[in-house]
């Protein structure tokens, strides 16, 4: 009789937790998110600035993203130069997409990239070494021809590398709206270098500041944006990511100490057991944080319209091209 009395009174005890912690309104990360959509529909993210589309990073996939596919976002990730310049790319190293090698044919750079060893890396080369280069080099278009592969001036088409300044640059007096999504690739002392590098850059962009959030995948790094740049919007972590969800789902939303703006997601994770993040309890949960919910990297129609009903506030995706016409279809309805 006893034992039953204790269960009852630990039974009784956890309704009454949860449903406290239930009913205390969360605390909102930001007074003011410019990522949250609301009742609209998502914004269109670039990601890469549209790799599908254009030779991914360079100013032509980002000219194009915004003037032609009237992007909302420019996703992509940034390193720091040998001589201390930012520019944009999404490996550390840059045989992927540029003629760093020469005339070398796509299987035979596919095969070559699996040594660590022969990869050119940006942090040893300069920005003058880089600017040589032709970062169109191996894109191929919806016909699979590569169509930048015999260019020799890559800068006058827009297809060489391109630095932090040069972006907001190209969009500040055109485009003062315009929302960014960047993450710091570097770790260390070359990860904080980079992070003052951004903040000093946006120094002469004013308007830019409120309109970009930064994240990283190094702790130390996230450490780092959040005590020397309070100011910046930061995305989630994975930790981070793994505890919101995990207050999403245990309804301990009121202990919940997440500081971020952004929840940055795929739909779903494969961990022996499928995690599905593409469900409406996140978004609404992250809502009431003031949190914006931005899912990656998303390519396929059927996705993007599961997306767009669930109500996210973002889609990157490789396929500006694509994502616009679908949204642009659910607007004229």
């Amino acid at each position: 009789m006893k034992a039953i009395k204790i269960s009852t009174t630990v039974l009784l005890f956890t309704i009454l937790f949860f449903t406290v912690a239930n009913l205390i309104p969360p605390k909102k990360n930001i007074s003011d998110n410019p990522f949250i959509v609301g009742d609209g529909l998502p914004l269109l993210a670039a990601h890469r600035g549209g790799g599908a589309n254009n030779p991914e990073n360079t100013m032509l996939a980002f000219r194009e993203a915004v003037n032609t596919y009237k992007a909302d976002i420019i996703e992509t990730d940034l390193y720091l130069t040998k001589d201390g310049y930012l520019v944009y790319n999404h490996d550390g190293y840059i045989d992927r997409t540029s003629d760093v090698n020469g005339d070398v044919p796509i299987e035979e750079m596919r095969k070559n990239l699996k040594d660590e060893t022969k990869r050119h890396y940006i942090k040893d080369m300069t920005l003058a070494e880089l600017k040589k280069l032709n970062f169109g080099y191996y894109f191929t278009d919806e016909n699979g021809k590569r169509i930048y592969k015999d260019v020799t001036d890559p800068a006058s088409l827009g297809i060489g590398i391109a630095t932090v300044e040069e972006l907001f640059e190209e969009f500040y007096e055109t485009n003062p709206d315009l929302l960014f999504i960047v993450e710091i690739k570097d770790s260390g002392e070359r990860g904080y270098e980079a992070c003052r590098i951004l903040n000093e850059t946006l120094n002469n962009y004013p308007e830019y500041r409120d309109n970009i959030v930064v994240g990283s995948f190094h702790g130390e790094i996230e450490d780092h944006l959040k005590s020397e740049y309070p100011h910046l919007m930061r995305g989630a972590s994975v930790k981070s990511v793994i505890g919101l969800v995990a207050m999403c789902v245990l309804g301990l939303g009121a202990f919940d100490q997440s500081d971020f703006a952004c929840l940055q997601i795929p739909m779903g994770y494969d961990l022996g057991i499928e995690i599905n993040l593409a469900n409406s309890g996140i978004v609404e949960y992250a809502h009431k944080r003031n949190i914006a919910v931005q899912y990656w990297t998303i390519n396929e129609e059927a996705d993007m319209r599961t997306l767009i009903e669930l109500g996210s506030d973002c889609i990157m995706t490789d396929n500006p091209a694509l994502l616009r016409q679908i949204i642009n279809e659910y607007k004229a309805k």
